[in-house]
């Protein structure tokens, strides 16, 4: 069985006293794509932090191929290596800033060759490029610079935080693709956290929803958000959505107060598909995209609801049979006992 390149347990990541991660347990197996999904504050940026050893947890573990690693440690600062949406670069040439971890590890043969390369791999042509200052590049050019300057390291894991967030459409398609080349040239693990979800089901082989510091395995999960809950008198707890249509589920057990619905949990009809009369959380609501899942080849419907957003998977089938396109109304329906509690 092939070790993790992560194996995480009881991890929890605190500032000022406040838990901004909690992670009872994840792996990450070598050579793959994970997408990372959530809101602003999810917690995405800390645990990219903690995988690329620039953090350390408050308690818990994360063990890098089977070992303990410390920040920063030299075993590990030119295997893992991480891009931030904010690129740092040096202050100067594009040429030196990408050479410049190949001159730390005093790996001088050849180098103008393989500092080429990689600006080639970003799609930045050599003689135009490497003799420009950090200055004089757009915002687009400099993410691009800065990816070269990890990809020539050939590192082990590349870590991108909204890579591809503010720059122009071009060069968020060579950092994409450059991305991708990693993985299928070097066998580089991918871990990508951005707010493209559609490019993240087309290329990641799992992708993971965080929410509140909390990571969920399915990034179809499906929180519910906002309003208060109101206890009925049969015991179940009820939400007043904005368009009048209401949510019940079944109490929480403790003090739990943020609700989610498993994607696996939700059905979905067409508009005015025979449905039992008086069931709860039969909810009207509006296609508003479709993704096809390159790992299991489904379809992820994301279907608008009274102001929240509910995915769902769905065979592509069931699609032409419901014959599904955005924009389209349908139905979306769970029990109330799909309704689970964090």
């Amino acid at each position: 069985m092939t070790e993790p390149v992560y194996r995480i347990r009881n991890l929890i990541r605190r500032y000022n006293g406040q838990t901004a991660l909690g992670v009872d347990g994840l792996d990450l197996a070598p050579a793959t794509i994970t997408g990372l999904i959530g809101p602003n504050g999810s917690g995405k940026s800390t645990l990219l932090g903690l995988l690329a050893f620039v953090d350390r947890p408050s308690e818990g573990e994360i063990l890098y191929q089977g070992q303990p690693a410390r920040p920063f440690s030299p075993e590990i600062r030119f295997q893992v290596t991480l891009l931030t949406q904010e690129p740092y670069l040096l202050k100067r040439s594009v040429f030196d800033n990408i050479a410049y971890g190949l001159k730390l590890r005093k790996e001088t043969d050849r180098i103008r060759q393989r500092v080429f390369a990689a600006m080639e791999g970003v799609g930045l042509l050599p003689e135009s490029f490497c003799h420009r200052h950090w200055y004089e590049l757009s915002g687009g050019e400099a993410q691009r610079v800065a990816l070269a300057a990890r990809l020539v390291l050939r590192p082990r894991v590349l870590l991108l935080d909204e890579p591809t967030a503010s720059i122009d459409a071009e060069s968020a398609q060579r950092i994409k693709e450059a991305a991708l080349e990693a993985r299928d040239r070097w066998g580089t693990t991918l871990v990508i956290a951005s707010h493209d979800w559609q490019w993240l089901y087309e290329v990641c082989d799992s992708v993971l929803h965080l929410d509140g510091g909390r990571v969920f395995g399915d990034g179809a999960v499906n929180m519910i958000r906002g309003g208060d809950w109101i206890q009925k008198s049969t015991g179940l707890m009820a939400l007043c959505l904005a368009d009048g249509q209401r949510i019940e589920a079944a109490a929480p057990a403790g003090g739990e107060i943020a609700a989610f619905v498993p994607a696996d949990a939700l059905q979905l009809k067409a508009e005015g598909a025979a449905s039992p009369h008086g069931l709860p959380n039969v909810l009207t609501g509006t296609v508003s995209r479709m993704l096809l899942e390159r790992s299991t080849g489904r379809i992820v419907v994301t279907v608008l609801v009274g102001g929240l957003v509910f995915n769902l998977k769905t065979g592509q089938d069931d699609v032409r049979t419901l014959q599904l396109f955005p924009g389209q109304p349908v139905t979306v329906s769970f029990a109330p006992g799909a309704v689970q509690w964090m």
